[in-house]
């Protein structure tokens, strides 16, 4: 969660290129974490499988960082 208010501080500071990459790099943390968190572990917040959590946080991390790597201009300029 740091992570995220980091990357929302940095886009409310205008510099949205960085906190959107900082909240794509947060979604790649969650990956890697919930890969190593047990399904036991996790509880109640094992919905679903430790792959499908996987793959879903890893692939929006990386498509979310992808954008805004790639955006050209951008909303601010």
């Amino acid at each position: 969660m740091l992570i995220v208010v980091l990357g929302l501080v940095r886009i409310v500071m205008y510099h949205w290129r960085q906190g959107t990459v900082l909240i794509g790099v947060a979604l790649l943390v969650a990956a890697i974490l919930r890969i190593m968190l047990s399904d036991q572990r996790a509880g109640l917040l094992a919905v679903r499988t430790r792959k499908v959590d996987f793959l879903l946080y890893g692939g929006f991390g990386g498509m979310i960082m992808f954008v805004a790597l790639t955006i050209t201009g951008g909303p601010f300029g």
